[in-house]
């Protein structure tokens, strides 16, 4: 926030935001940094303008920080405001009548000096004033007591304005929250820094972070996020009588002096002149890096200039969030530098409602920033950038992505006429590595059955739908299935959002080509329609086919391409599903696909959130392998068309195999084995095949936690094993005829010991 150049220092005016009045106080240039707990005139100016202004929600007090006092706050001063006013105006307590008797004259100045002193003190320090007044009162009440006749009259109609001016403050929430500290014998302005929170932001940004901890929360864990020089400190709260969590975040900026926020706005407002256009903010990286460049020349100026001096680690740092505030997104970077979050979500009117976020060890949970609208309507702008894509009320709907260093996430915005309230945003934060199926192993969304019986799928070129929920991990799953994979095959994606793991993919030298088509929400012309991008896979050659969901009218195109010969390689994609009757009832009645047509699909997975008795927490789980039958015509639930391989044990909470699974009953795994010499009408060799890879994935598992090695069950080292464990079975075929499973893995299990003698892991 900033006043006019002209504006006096202490002038205070009051501004309509989000529905509320909100004051605002000019510091700038103040010897003091404001604080309305630590400073008794601060204090008294606030007080004095709530006087005249008593539908104030907010106080903020503007210097090279804005000290934003929230509504609990402001009503704490906002009562005593009028309590002043009360006793003032009304005379309740100056008036001579309220003081003493015409009999008792000659007690008129003392006590009329004492109340005013009173009033004087109470918009300054109401505490003091309180016990000032107590004090008054029990001399005054003790000469009542001990007095008789008319000298007791004199004492009588001081001592009731006393008490009653007394009572009248100490039904005050701001002395009912102070008594807890005056019983535990503290005293003086201290005691307004357990009760005044102030939220602390810096003037580049509009967005609040609150620093104050709510009463009776219980630190259950801290850790830090960021780059060195740029650290935020998360903690991690649990609220009495709230099922939520706090996510309390302490970012760099709020951590800064004066000084250097004194800086930093000069710089902003510098760079302000110099914003980018909006095709620039097609290459992002390299827009933040000439601003990033630019930002720390003007900072070294500024800071010779302003005699304020900067190590280089500070301008570094000084630097970054200058980038953040100006080209990038705020807080929002910070939030997606924590790889434990996975979903922001901002809801409408965003200047109502904190942010919250989905925690991957504590779930929803609710956070201590409040966004600005401001800074809302920043990002959409940007986001509008980015996409080339519109949002406004012809297009209320953009879905997006953004790409920062090396986090990624997928936006989605909506605003008016659909958001009935303004802009709002559900952000999914990607996994900065790819996910795997070792990854899954460990947090237990799979089983080391379920994921050799995958692999096996994946090696066998079926066609894989992977169903489940919002937020069910349907598209990381997918991800780590197109790592199972062998690099010598092609893969075409095709996705309307950038969310699969490509680039990981082509550091380890994939072949793998992205389309990125027109989503079903869009009304952007210029793209190619994801149906138009699976029809112009078909035409690319022979390739894996991944389709990053199936929402629209691409269905039939995919279906096409299972049915004309892409299933030479696995063709995969996710669906919304809870079950495989949901998915069949999807892909067949909503999105038109033939009957004879849906038969196409070999496997379909379902994922799905599995709650606890209590209903506060969940964990993603795979909870269906299913596979589609050819014989049925009509209905696949009645004619039997769905036959579950393994299912998920809610009570053992472990995905079972089934006895159709366990006696070899599936058409598909024998259609894969009919395709392999020595397979052929022998169920043992392929079930052992199965158990052979989940025993090589779980071993991995195994040694990762053994050796404390995480980057083990990351994609560099898993798709190495991979390729290894492949060559192993190609040599055994080809040398030796055949070698034995047992004989395999101790042949994976010695190159995995050795790999692990050398420091270097992937070559």
């Amino acid at each position: 926030m900033e006043f006019k150049k002209e504006a006096q220092l202490y002038s205070y005016e009051v501004r309509r935001e989000g529905g509320v009045d909100v004051l605002y106080f000019n510091y700038v240039g103040a010897p003091i940094v404001p604080s309305i707990e630590d400073y008794p005139e601060v204090m008294q100016r606030v007080i004095d303008a709530l006087s005249s202004n008593p539908n104030v929600s907010r106080v903020v007090l503007v210097q090279q920080k804005s000290y934003s006092y929230g509504f609990e706050d402001t009503k704490l001063l906002s009562e005593i405001a009028q309590l002043y006013l009360s006793l003032q105006k009304q005379g309740r307590v100056l008036s001579p009548q309220k003081l003493v008797l015409s009999s008792c004259e000659e007690l008129l100045p003392k006590r009329y000096n004492e109340m005013l002193g009173f009033l004087n003190l109470l918009k300054q320090d109401p505490v003091h004033a309180y016990l000032n007044l107590k004090s008054i009162f029990f001399r005054v009440n003790a000469l009542y007591e001990k007095t008789k006749g008319s000298e007791k009259r004199c004492h009588y109609i001081y001592r009731n304005t006393l008490k009653n001016s007394l009572e009248s403050l100490e039904n005050t929430e701001l002395i009912q929250k102070a008594k807890e500290y005056l019983e535990k014998g503290e005293t003086g302005r201290e005691i307004y820094s357990h009760i005044f929170h102030p939220s602390i932001v810096p003037n580049f940004t509009f967005t609040r972070i609150l620093t104050k901890i709510p009463e009776n929360a219980e630190l259950v864990t801290q850790y830090e996020i960021g780059v060195e020089g740029d650290k935020s400190l998360v903690s991690i709260f649990k609220l009495k009588d709230n099922s939520q969590y706090l996510y309390h975040l302490n970012p760099p900026e709020n951590q800064l002096s004066e000084d250097k926020s004194m800086i930093l706005n000069l710089a902003k407002n510098v760079l302000i002149e110099h914003q980018p256009k909006a095709e620039e903010f097609t290459d992002v990286e390299r827009i933040r890096q000439v601003f990033f460049n630019i930002s720390r020349d003007l900072l070294r100026d500024l800071s010779s200039t302003k005699k304020v001096p900067l190590s280089l680690e500070e301008l570094d740092g000084l630097a970054r969030i200058l980038v953040r505030h100006t080209v990038g997104f705020g807080f929002l970077e910070i939030l997606l530098q924590d790889e434990k979050i996975q979903d922001i979500s901002i809801n409408a009117p965003v200047t109502s409602f904190p942010l919250f976020v989905r925690h991957q060890d504590f779930e929803e949970c609710v956070t201590n920033i409040n966004p600005s609208l401001e800074d809302a309507e920043s990002w959409a702008a940007k986001f509008r950038m980015i996409s080339g894509r519109p949002l406004d009320e012809s297009s209320p709907v953009l879905d997006t992505q953004i790409s920062l260093e090396n986090v990624s996430a997928r936006i989605a915005a909506v605003q008016k006429p659909l958001s009935v309230d303004g802009l709002a945003y559900s952000i999914r934060r990607h996994r900065t590595k790819p996910w795997t199926l070792q990854l899954f192993l460990k947090n237990k969304m799979i089983n080391p059955l379920a994921a050799g019986l995958l692999s096996f799928l994946i090696d066998g070129s079926r066609t894989i739908l992977i169903a489940g929920t919002r937020s069910s991990g349907k598209t990381s799953l997918l991800g780590s299935l197109m790592l199972n994979i062998l690099p010598n095959i092609r893969v075409i994606v095709v996705e309307d959002t950038m969310e699969l793991p490509v680039e990981a993919m082509r550091k380890l030298n994939y072949d793998v080509l992205r389309m990125v088509v027109r989503s079903s929400l869009s009304s952007k012309e210029t793209e190619l329609s994801a149906e138009e991008g699976i029809r112009t896979s078909l035409r690319l050659g022979d390739s894996s086919l991944i389709l990053g969901e199936i929402r629209s009218t691409e269905a039939k195109a995919l279906y096409e391409a299972m049915r004309v010969g892409a299933l030479a390689n696995v063709v995969a994609g996710t669906i919304h599903g809870a079950s495989p009757y949901a998915v069949f009832d999807r892909v067949v009645n909503d999105l038109g696909v033939p009957l004879t047509s849906f038969k196409a699909t070999d496997i379909i997975v379902v994922a799905n959130p599995i709650k606890t008795p209590d209903g506060l927490n969940s964990w993603r789980r795979v909870v269906q392998i299913s596979e589609v039958r050819k014989h049925w015509k009509q209905d696949p639930v009645a004619e039997k068309g769905f036959v579950d391989l393994m299912r998920y044990n809610v009570d053992k909470d472990e995905l079972e195999p089934t006895d159709d699974l366990i006696n070899g009953d599936s058409e598909i795994l024998k259609e894969i084995a009919s395709n392999v010499k020595g397979w052929v009408g022998n169920w043992d060799a392929v079930w052992d095949n199965i158990l052979l890879r989940a025993k090589v994935l779980q071993e991995l598992v195994n040694v990762s936690e053994k050796l404390n090695r995480p980057d083990l069950l990351e994609a560099e080292f898993t798709t190495l094993s991979n390729i290894i464990f492949h060559k192993i079975i190609e040599e055994s075929f080809l040398k030796e005829n055949h070698l034995s499973n047992d004989e395999i893995f101790q042949k994976w299990k010695k190159w995995l010991d050795e790999k692990l003698k050398t420091k270097k892991i992937y070559t």
